[in-house]
Parts: C-alpha cells; structure tokens; sequence
C-alpha cells in the first residue's frame, strides 16, 4: 500500500505543476479590446471551443477533476 501511496503523490505533483503551466498558458477573459467593440462575435468567437484556446480550458477542467479526486483519496488515509 505504500508503494501506491507514493506512486498517486508523484501523480498528484505532476498534476499540479501540469495544472500550473495550463493556467499560465490561457488568456484572461478580458484580452484584448476586441470584447468591448463585440468582436466576440466573429467565427472565431463563435468557434472559440475548437480552437488551441478551447482545448486549454477543457484540459484545465479535466485536471482539475484529477486533482481534487486524488487530494481526497490522499486525505482518507486508507493507505
């Protein structure tokens, strides 16, 4: 059991630094002018889930379901 213990800790820190860079990475909300003239609503706005950008926040989410699904089953010490 502790051979899992540590194998799930490296994970663990491998998603945090993993998590770090991907927020590092991203744009904020409020980039740009282009928001305040209603460029938002251009085809790439519009397609904004496809793009480099899209695929960014849908990795940020998944890792962040990572993170918090291993940091409980860390903290219920059952190993």
């Amino acid at each position: 059991m502790g051979a899992l213990r540590i194998a799930l800790t490296i994970f663990f820190i491998l998603i945090c630094v993993a998590l770090i860079v991907l927020v590092l990475m991203q744009e904020g909300k409020s980039a740009g002018l282009g928001s305040i003239s209603g460029a938002a609503e251009t085809y790439w706005g519009r397609n904004k889930g496809r793009s480099m950008e899209g695929r960014l926040v849908k990795i940020t989410k998944w890792l962040a379901v990572f993170f918090m699904v291993i940091a409980i089953i860390l903290n219920l010490n059952v190993f």
